[in-house]
């Protein structure tokens, strides 16, 4: 399935997008997906007696109520699909055509947002722009840092340029979303924790980013102002065409790429990672609980960013540019940068 959390008026706070699920090109509305299922199965409606919310409203509810929560949404999205699209636009508030709702962030207040280094020729290709090696220190463990869960994007919404930045880029990366706590989870069982998947673009102030880290800390403000993803949330047994690996190897063969306006910039593939997310999963939860809708990001992909790439390639991001973020099975994740609001 693919899940989304939408809006129909772009006013609407942030904290106010819907969870819904697609089908072909219809969003359906997860609460009024339980209700229509509930008046229409008896058997559904025995998995939730005396609920008059079968189904949740946003998707981190749907993932902190857990396994009865996913079999009601397996049953009641299986009785949609075998209903006729216009007999379920007929019913108030249930489906909306897609082209006409607006994307959040799938999951808009995640409860923590940690974004590793995973990809070794991001490492590599980054440090060398510096004239610096691998340290040894990043084949031993996979290492994160913790970003801003207040300043997310979703799919085709615009993205304010950081003020105090001269030199703003994007990252190509793949997100994966816990779905259900744990802590100390061993690397082979970790898999089973992910809920799904979704693209991320951590975007990236590279002159900030290179100032605070010049003291040993951060990063901070070179990433804090703005992260993306979407566009919908894709859980994992649509991703089985393109696993390969199993236990702390899993690894999905998926294209991946970048465009700037247009131009192809970056082409990798997610099976290039050097760190899976089962070994994430492990160093993230050690001494620690991972909750529900906690996302953990993979890091830029190889080639995946301006820094990488070089001032001869392209430059600098600025405002009016459209990026582009593609990866098989999980979608396309677009934004424009648009001028920082006037203080």
């Amino acid at each position: 399935m693919k899940l989304v959390t939408y809006v129909l008026d772009a006013n609407t706070p942030r904290e106010g997008g819907r969870a819904g699920v697609l089908l072909n090109d219809l969003v359906l509305d997860l609460a009024s997906l339980g209700r229509w299922a509930a008046a229409r199965e008896a058997a559904f409606a025995r998995l939730s007696p005396g609920s008059e919310a079968p189904l949740p409203s946003t998707l981190l509810a749907l993932l902190q109520e857990g396994a009865p929560a996913w079999e009601r949404l397996r049953i009641a999205f299986a009785l949609a699909s075998q209903t006729e699209p216009a007999h379920l636009q007929s019913q108030e508030g249930l489906a909306f055509p897609l082209a006409q709702v607006r994307l959040r962030p799938p999951i808009p207040t995640p409860p923590t947002i940690r974004d590793f280094f995973a990809f070794e020729a991001h490492v590599r290709n980054a440090r060398a722009r510096s004239g610096l090696e691998v340290p040894p220190q990043w084949y031993q463990i996979p290492v994160f840092y913790f970003s801003n869960t207040s300043a997310l994007y979703g799919h085709e919404e615009a993205v304010p340029y950081p003020r105090l930045s001269q030199a703003l880029d994007y990252e190509l990366e793949m997100a994966a979303v816990i779905g259900r706590e744990g802590q100390d989870i061993a690397a082979e069982q970790a898999a089973d924790y992910i809920a799904g998947y979704m693209i991320m673009n951590d975007w990236s102030a590279r002159d900030l980013q290179l100032q605070e880290m010049a003291v040993q800390l951060g990063p901070a403000k070179g990433k804090d102002f703005a992260t993306s993803f979407g566009p919908w949330l894709v859980t994992p047994d649509e991703l089985q065409p393109y696993r390969r690996g199993s236990g702390s190897d899993e690894r999905f063969a998926l294209p991946m790429r970048a465009r700037v306006n247009g131009v192809l910039l970056t082409e990798a593939n997610f099976q290039e990672i050097y760190y899976t997310f089962p070994q994430m999963i492990e160093r993230a939860s050690q001494h620690v609980r991972l909750r529900p809708g906690d996302i953990l990001g993979s890091g830029t992909c190889g080639g995946g960013c301006l820094l990488e790439l070089g001032q001869e390639r392209h430059r600098w991001l600025t405002v009016g540019d459209v990026v582009e973020l593609e990866i098989a099975g999980l979608g396309l994740l677009r934004n424009t940068i648009v001028a920082p609001p006037s203080s």
